[in-house]
C-alpha cells in the first residue's frame, strides 16, 4: 500500500578527492500527502570538521561605544554574546588590529603610531578579547589589519612593498596580546582590496615561526576564494603556509580550486544585514546553508554587536544592538537567538555528517556530532523574501511549508530523546518566538516527522544544557544629554579614547601635557600625524564626533592648542552629517582657526564651501577657547569669549553630530569640551 524509493549517490571530484554523500528515502503514502525522509547517519562517513560560529569586532570601530556602558548593563551585552549557553555564546572573536585608519564606521588606534612606538593599551580590543575569554576560556581569537599607519607604507598606500616592516608589525601585536594581556591569538587574517601577496604571506609565516608562534595559524586571503586558491594549488611553499582559505561575503558558495586545496574554507566575514528579523532570517540560512552549499566549516557576522551611531554606515548590522551607553539601553535582537541554535549545542571539533543538505519544498539541515553519540540537527526554513542579505544578490526560490520526516541511523539509532528548540519569525502576525524550548522529541525506532512552517529555525539535539538567558529590562532609550561636558581629566583612564567620541579620522586619545602646569594638563589629543595605509577613503582633515545628529540648534565650545607652527589648524563643529567611509564628503558647520593667525567658517571638512572669514590671532603653542553656535540659518563664533564672526548663512545640512578636528594629521589638543543643544 505505499512505495519506497532510496536513492543513493557518490561521486569523487577530481583530486581535490572530496566525496559527497546524498542519502534520500521518499515515501508516499496512498492519500498522496507525500512527506519527504532524510537519513541522518554517521556511518557511511563524516563530513568536515565544524570550527564554530562568530562575531566580528572592528573593520571599523563598530563596537566603539559599548565600552562606554555603565554595569551591570555591560555585563549583560558581554554575556549575551559570549557566555556559554546562555545567548550566542560564540565560538569565535575576531577584532581588528587597529591601523590608524578609517574602516568602515570610524578609526581604531594602531599599537604602533609610530615606527619607534609601542603602546598594547590602546582602544578597546584588549579589553574585549579578555571580556570574551573570561566568559568561554576556549574561545577563538583572531586577528585582522584592515589597515597600516603611514610609516608601514614608507609613503605609499599598500602595506606590502616592505613586507618585513608589515610582518613585523603584525606580529608585534601577536607578541604584545600575550606579554601583556596574556592572550593567545590562534588565527591571523592577511586581507587587502586590490590582490593577495604570497611573498608576505610566506614571510609572516616565517616571521612568526623565528617569534616562536609556530600555534598561530594563518588565514588568507581573507577577502576572496580567488585567486589565493589556484595559488595554492602551484606554490606548496604557500600552501604550506596557510591554514584557512577565508572568503569575505561568499554568498553560501565556494569555488572548486579552493576545494581542491583541501584546506579548512572559512565565511570569514558575512552577514552584515540589518539586525531587523529579516536580518535574522539572513544569518539563519547562511549559518546553514555555507555548509550545505559551500562547506564551510566557520561563518563570522560582521559585526558582533552594533556599538556605534546607528547614522553612521550599516547601523545595526550586528548580532545585537548596543548604541546608547547613556542610557543604558540595550536590544537581545533576532540574530543573538538564531547563533544559539547551533553554538549552544555543537562545538568546534565536532564534525558534520555528510548527511546534510536542503528539504525538498525549501529550506536546509545541518547535522553534527562530537563523535561519542551526542548529534545536533539544525533546519532552517527561511523564504527568499525573509532572509535576503545586504550581499550578495539572493537567485529567486521557492519555500512552501512542508512535513519531513529523519530516519536516524549509525549511532544515533537508540537515541530515545531529542531535545527541540525553535524560533518562529511569524511575519504575517508580526508576533515572533525565538529559541524557545519545546517538548522532547522521542524517536520511534529511529523516525520522526516534523511539521514544517515557513520561516521557521528547530534544533533537534541529545544536548541537555541548552538555555535562553535572560536579564531583567535595561533602561529605555534615550536621545543623547541635551548637555554634556567633558574635562578630559582622568589621570589613569581604562580606556584611551574618551567617552563617546567617535574618531572618523585620525585618533584622538587621552593626553598628559606635563609642560603645562595649569588646567590644561589632562587633556584629549589627536595623535596621527601621517595618513595611514587603508583601502578607506580617509579624510586629509582629522575629524572625532559625537552627540545626537538629529540636532539642528546647539552650541559647541571647546579649549584648542595647535602643536604645528604655521601649518597647524584645528576646529569645532556643528551638523556634522557624514562619517564612516563617506568621511571625505563631509558637510556641516565648521569653524576653524589657524596658526598662522586666521580663521575659516567653511560649510564642508574639505574647506572648500567658505562662509566667512578673517584674522584671528590665533598661534601655535597657546590654548584657545572656541564657541560655535548654531540656530536656524544661522552661525556665529567667538573667540576667548568674544564674539569673531557672526550671522555666517547656514542652508544645509539640517541636522548632525557635534565634531572636533584637525586640519591635517597634525599634532593637536583638545580640553574643556562643552555641547549644548537646544
Amino acid at each position: 500500500d505505499h512505495t519506497t524509493v532510496f536513492q543513493s549517490l557518490q561521486f569523487n571530484r577530481m583530486s581535490s578527492r572530496l566525496t559527497v554523500v546524498l542519502s534520500v528515502l521518499i515515501f508516499f503514502p496512498l492519500n498522496f500527502c507525500s512527506s519527504r525522509s532524510y537519513v541522518l547517519d554517521d556511518k557511511v562517513g563524516l563530513g568536515r570538521v565544524f570550527d564554530g560560529i562568530g562575531g566580528l569586532s572592528g573593520g571599523g570601530a563598530t563596537s566603539r561605544l559599548l565600552v562606554n556602558y555603565a554595569e551591570p548593563y555591560r555585563s549583560q551585552i558581554l554575556d549575551y554574546l559570549f557566555k556559554p549557553n546562555f545567548g550566542a555564546s560564540l565560538h569565535m572573536l575576531k577584532v581588528e588590529i587597529g591601523g590608524d585608519a578609517q574602516t568602515t564606521d570610524g578609526t581604531e588606534p594602531s599599537h604602533m603610531h609610530y615606527e619607534n612606538d609601542e603602546n598594547f593599551f590602546r582602544g578597546y580590543e584588549w579589553w574585549l578579547m579578555k571580556e570574551a575569554k573570561k566568559r568561554n576560556p576556549d574561545i577563538t581569537l583572531i586577528g585582522l589589519p584592515w589597515a597600516f599607519p603611514g610609516w608601514v607604507g614608507r609613503g605609499k598606500n599598500w602595506p606590502y612593498d616592505f613586507p618585513d616592516i608589515t610582518a613585523s608589525y603584525v606580529v608585534s601585536w601577536i607578541i604584545g596580546a600575550k606579554q601583556y594581556h596574556n592572550l593567545d591569538i590562534d588565527y591571523v587574517g592577511i586581507w587587502n582590496e586590490r590582490n593577495f601577496n604570497s611573498n608576505y604571506i610566506k614571510l609572516l609565516r616565517y616571521t612568526l615561526d623565528k617569534s616562536g608562534l609556530k600555534k598561530v595559524r594563518i588565514i588568507a586571503s581573507d577577502n576572496l576564494w580567488e585567486p589565493i586558491s589556484l595559488s595554492l594549488l602551484l606554490d606548496q611553499e604557500l600552501s604550506k603556509a596557510v591554514d584557512v582559505i577565508g572568503a569575505h561575503y561568499p554568498g553560501t558558495t565556494t569555488v572548486m580550486e579552493a576545494l581542491k586545496t583541501q584546506k579548512k574554507l572559512w565565511s570569514s566575514e558575512d552577514y552584515s544585514t540589518f539586525n531587523d528579523e529579516v536580518g535574522g532570517g539572513c544569518w539563519a540560512r547562511i549559518l546553514n546553508q555555507n555548509y550545505v552549499n559551500g562547506l564551510m566549516t566557520a561563518t563570522i557576522s560582521w559585526n558582533l554587536v552594533a556599538s556605534y551611531y546607528e547614522d553612521l554606515p550599516y547601523g545595526r548590522d550586528g548580532l545585537m544592538t548596543a548604541e546608547e551607553p547613556w542610557s543604558g539601553n540595550y536590544v537581545v535582537e533576532s540574530p543573538i537567538w538564531i547563533t544559539a541554535h547551533t553554538t549552544q549545542f555543537a562545538q568546534p571539533g565536532w564534525t558534520y555528517l555528510q548527511t546534510v543538505g536542503h528539504l525538498e519544498k525549501g529550506g536546509s539541515y545541518v547535522a553534527l556530532t562530537d563523535g561519542k553519540g551526542n548529534l545536533t540537527v539544525v533546519i532552517e526554513t527561511m523564504a527568499h523574501d525573509h532572509s535576503w542579505c545586504i550581499r550578495p544578490p539572493l537567485p529567486p526560490y521557492n519555500l512552501t511549508s512542508q512535513n519531513a520526516t529523519f530516519q536516524l541511523k549509525g549511532s544515533f539509532v537508540s537515541s530515545s530523546e531529542l531535545q527541540v528548540w525553535r524560533s518562529r519569525f511569524d511575519f504575517k502576525t508580526k508576533k515572533p518566538s525565538f529559541f524557545e524550548k519545546l517538548a522532547p522529541l522521542k524517536p520511534s525506532e529511529g523516525w520522526f516527522t516534523l511539521s514544517l512552517g515557513e520561516d521557521e529555525v528547530y534544533t533537534l539535539t541529545t544536548i541537555t544544557t541548552g538555555q535562553k538567558g535572560c536579564y531583567p529590562e535595561p533602561p529605555p532609550p534615550a536621545p543623547f544629554p541635551h548637555l554634556y561636558k567633558d574635562d578630559f581629566n582622568i589621570a589613569n583612564p581604562f580606556f584611551s579614547e574618551a567617552p563617546y567620541f567617535a574618531d572618523q579620522t585620525g585618533v584622538f586619545e587621552y593626553y598628559i601635557n606635563l609642560t603645562d602646569p595649569g588646567p590644561h594638563v589632562f587633556t584629549l589629543r589627536q595623535v596621527v600625524t601621517q595618513k595611514p595605509v587603508t583601502w578607506a577613503a580617509d579624510a586629509d582633515q582629522t575629524i572625532s564626533v559625537i552627540g545626537n545628529y538629529q540636532w539642528q540648534n546647539l552650541s559647541v565650545t571647546c579649549d584648542v592648542f595647535m602643536e604645528s607652527v604655521k601649518t597647524g589648524g584645528v576646529f569645532i563643529a556643528a551638523r556634522v552629517d557624514k562619517g564612516g567611509m563617506s568621511v571625505r564628503n563631509t558637510k556641516g558647520v565648521f569653524y576653524w582657526v589657524f596658526a598662522d593667525g586666521t580663521y575659516k567658517v567653511t560649510n564642508d571638512l574639505a574647506g572648500q564651501t567658505v562662509l566667512a572669514e578673517g584674522l584671528s590671532g590665533t598661534r601655535a603653542y597657546g590654548w584657545h577657547t572656541l564657541t560655535l553656535k548654531v540656530e536656524g540659518q544661522y552661525a556665529s563664533g567667538f573667540l576667548n569669549g568674544y564674539p569673531l564672526w557672526k550671522n555666517a548663512v547656514v542652508l544645509t545640512p539640517k541636522n548632525g553630530w557635534a565634531a572636533i578636528g584637525t586640519r591635517s594629521f597634525e599634532l593637536a589638543q583638545f580640553d574643556n569640551f562643552v555641547v549644548e543643544a537646544q
